[in-house]
């Protein structure tokens, strides 16, 4: 069974500062340890925020993406392109940053992502922290729908079409399941419907599915 714990901020500048903060303590975990991104909008000022004074970390830290659209690594809708300047700021080695190679082809990509993803997982490196969004929708990486759901099983990611036409790799339910400390960070409007079936555990809801298989999931 999966607890889910809750926590509300009074302001986005509070969010902002707490997610840094978490950010920060990932980042100085004892190593091997992997942290995993998310895009979207609302970490980007904790990814700033800690990119101005980059805090100290492991050098076996790894980074990893719950998704990426399907963009050129240097397009402002990518997620790995979003994060740079806080990649930068850390200085980590290539080899620390799993990303999704968007420059192959969109499912040589995926499979490329998954056999990184399989490489940490057969690795001594503890998964910890790991953000996730919260769409409007009810989705949360890139897994949209229950035939998403249903593709991803056995799969550490897979290749996805998005609604909005474009397409996308993302990390599957049993990739999460490997994630000790699963984060969503939801901001802005129009997400409250979400928000509240997601506190509900409502089994019709695509991102509470893909985290069913985690012990502890946190909002």
């Amino acid at each position: 069974m999966t607890t889910l714990t809750t926590r509300r901020f009074p302001s986005r500048a509070a969010l902002d500062a707490a997610l840094a903060e978490r950010l920060a303590q990932a980042l100085a975990a004892p190593g091997p340890s992997a942290l995993m991104l998310a895009g979207g909008t609302t970490p980007l000022a904790a990814y700033r925020s800690l990119a101005q004074t980059p805090p100290p970390h492991d050098e076996g830290l790894h980074i990893v993406y719950s998704d990426e659209r399907y963009v050129p690594s240097d397009s402002d809708a990518s997620n790995f392109h979003q994060t740079r300047v806080l990649l930068d700021a850390l200085a980590l080695p290539p080899a620390g940053v799993k990303r999704v190679r968007t420059e192959l082809p969109l499912d040589e990509a995926a499979a490329d992502y998954e056999r990184q993803l399989a490489s940490l997982l057969k690795s001594s490196v503890r998964l910890g922290l790991g953000l996730l969004g919260l769409g409007a929708d009810g989705h949360t990486a890139s897994l949209f729908t229950v035939a998403d759901l249903e593709r991803a099983r056995g799969r550490l990611a897979i290749a996805v079409q998005r609604p909005d036409g474009l397409s996308a790799v993302s990390v599957t339910p049993d990739f999460l399941a490997r994630v000790a400390e699963p984060l969503f960070v939801v901001a802005g409007s129009g997400k409250e419907d979400a928000v509240r079936a997601l506190l509900a555990q409502n089994p019709h809801l695509t991102a509470w599915r893909a985290v069913q298989g985690c012990p502890a999931v946190e909002l």
